[in-house]
């Protein structure tokens, strides 16, 4: 049953994760909608990750998939214990869950700038995303 979780979760991270690598690599399509932005009318971004920054996150995001297949036997665990693996696959779904609640000001589907278009984006698609992320990997740890 838990493979059943875990194929759509493994989707999901790898695409994400594509997605980080194509903007590390110097990819503008939606980017503007990726990083939470100023309320003021200019929309700065709150800050410009770099190459580095963007490919640690697209690496951890990728390993999170690895985590989740090798908690559901898909892929190797390299003779990590398991209990390492459900920790981690724990850690995940507390991860996207604090992403999910947010920071209250800008992230989340409890932030105070709504208006932004990443804000609008948040509330519409990453934050829901993040949910379900988090429910998933509930689901597998379990």
């Amino acid at each position: 049953m838990n493979i059943f979780f875990s194929m759509p979760l493994i989707a999901l991270f790898s695409g994400i994760s594509f997605l980080h690598f194509y903007w590390g690599l110097g990819g503008k399509k939606w980017v503007h909608l990726a990083i939470p932005t100023s309320p003021k009318a200019t929309e700065t971004p709150l800050f410009k990750p770099r190459f580095f920054e963007t490919l640690v996150v697209a690496l951890g995001i990728l390993g999170f998939a690895w985590v989740i297949g090798a908690k559901v036997g898909i892929f190797s665990t390299f003779q990590l214990p398991n209990s390492y693996i459900s920790n981690s696959v724990l850690v995940i779904a507390i991860i996207f869950l604090l992403r999910a609640i947010g920071e209250f000001r800008y992230v989340g589907f409890f932030k105070k700038i709504k208006d932004t278009p990443f804000a609008k984006m948040d509330t519409l698609y990453y934050s829901p995303i993040c949910l379900l992320i988090s429910l998933l990997s509930f689901i597998i740890y379990l």
